[in-house]
């Protein structure tokens, strides 16, 4: 199903149980981001928290954890919220085949109710908050960014939408850390070989579709409204941005317009990250803002992350996997499933039909090469298909009976890595593995593996039937 905005979201995932409304007095710090962290810490199935009440702020909304859970991921998708990870996985697959869904465009973006053109002070706009305890400061986690291609500027598919951190360094101005292999990286580069600022949309406050496809790896080309528009299964809406003229999400909570300024760069960081260690402080672009739209009372939604698992987990889990399975697939027909949800891919998890000896490494070594394999992908695992890559047991019996430590290991050395990763030395590059715990075949046949122990008749029935009675 598609949703509109983000109330709409909320107002169905409390439907189904998965909303927790918090009415009572909180304060920014440290209560908002103990409660996202307590939830994740608690359980998987975890609700989306939506609190009303922020001490120093007469009508201040923060929304977390919306994607914190397997059922609130299943309800992204529109499906029932006791949808295993598995189905979610393959159902998400099939949806992607259906890119690209032309959009729907619409002018009557309930974020127009309000704008600011002077004065500009987000702080009166949103409640923000530091996550962690040690963050140097306030961000925007979890806004959709939105920027185009300075030598394309017409081109709608080079138009990007992608989730970047955003550092809130004064009430007009903010930081951004575009990694050089993030499109608007590219964009930036482009702009800046010309002596240009780089406009920008910031959409804060959406409905969780956009957000997933905006974290996930397409390709330049590839339309984040046309995927967002397969994944929910209708046209997605989308709206005009009145100042940059830039395509936005139709149902936002608030809109911020303004420009990365050319060759300026100032620290940003340290930041709690969702490797589970600070990123520290780095030189990084700045964004002045020069127009705000927003509706009454805007909801401000925050995404938290820490050491895994957190909501920036669930988030990024299958919309990492499904890319990576539908980019293998196409060189490796044989590829049955990814599962690259563990710290936003630097670890995979691949199942293959072996075709002869020395295939798995193959499949491994390419998801390395693959758009997101290049900055992350550091451990691939391979196994075998009747391994389900989802089921850890079995990926842990795979590694510990199939597994040889001297035939095994394929190791990469310096590869390229997102500097993010604590183990990177220096910052960016690491040396990457595949472990190919698959039963060797001709001409690599060694082991004792001819006898496998299967399932007994009928318990694929059983499976189901027992569903039914567990509910």
């Amino acid at each position: 199903m598609a949703y509109s905005d983000l109330s709409d979201f909320l107002s169905h995932a409390e439907k189904n149980g998965q909303l927790l409304k918090i009415s009572d007095t909180v304060n920014p710090e440290p209560d908002l981001g103990a409660a996202a962290r307590a939830v994740a810490n608690l359980t998987d199935r975890g609700p989306a928290l939506l609190f009303t009440n922020i001490n120093g702020y007469e009508h201040g909304s923060v929304a977390i954890n919306l994607i914190g859970s397997w059922p609130n991921h299943a309800l992204m998708l529109g499906m029932d919220k006791d949808t295993p990870v598995k189905e979610q996985f393959f159902e998400f697959a099939r949806r992607w085949d259906d890119f690209p869904v032309a959009v729907e465009r619409r002018e009557d973006a309930p974020w127009r109710e309000h704008t600011m053109d002077g004065g500009i002070n987000l702080f009166d706009l949103f409640p923000f908050f530091r996550l962690n305890r040690y963050d140097v400061g306030c961000y925007i986690d979890k806004g959709a960014v939105v920027s185009r291609d300075p030598d394309d500027p017409d081109n709608f598919d080079k138009q990007n939408v992608g989730i970047y951190r955003i550092q809130v360094k004064d009430v007009d101005r903010l930081g951004i850390q575009p990694l050089p292999t993030h499109d608007i990286g590219l964009h930036l580069r482009a702009a800046e070989e010309r002596g240009e600022n780089l406009p920008v949309a910031i959409t804060i406050g959406n409905e969780p579709v956009i957000t997933t496809v905006g974290g996930m790896p397409l390709t330049y080309e590839q339309s984040e409204y046309e995927m967002a528009g397969a994944i929910q299964g209708s046209p997605y809406q989308i709206a005009t941005a009145p100042l940059t003229g830039f395509d936005v999400p139709w149902g936002s909570q608030a809109v911020l317009e303004g420009e990365i300024i050319a060759g300026v760069r100032e620290i940003e960081g340290p930041f709690g990250e969702f490797t589970g260690h600070y990123s520290g402080g780095r030189r990084q672009p700045v964004i002045q803002i020069r127009k705000v739209s927003y509706r009454t009372n805007p909801i401000f939604e925050h995404l938290y992350l820490g050491m895994p698992w957190t909501e920036m987990d669930y988030t990024l889990a299958l919309n990492t996997s499904v890319p990576l399975y539908q980019q293998l697939k196409k060189d490796f027909p044989d590829v049955v499933a990814v599962n690259a949800m563990y710290t936003q891919g630097l670890l995979a998890i691949i199942s293959v039909k072996q075709r002869y000896g020395g295939f798995a490494k193959a499949v491994g070594l390419r998801a390395m090469t693959t758009p997101h394999g290049l900055g992350y992908c550091t451990v691939v695992i391979v196994v075998d298909d009747t391994v389900d890559p989802f089921n850890l047991a079995q990926v842990m019996w795979a590694l510990s009976v199939k597994f040889h430590p001297h035939y095994d290991i394929v190791t990469v050395p310096n590869a390229s890595v997102l500097p993010l990763d604590p183990s990177s030395d220096p910052p960016g590059i690491i040396h990457k593995v595949v472990l190919d715990a698959t039963t060797p075949i001709a001409p690599e046949t060694r082991g004792h593996y001819s006898q496998q122990v299967d399932q007994p008749m009928g318990t694929k029935e059983w499976e189901e039937k027992l569903k039914g009675l567990l509910k």
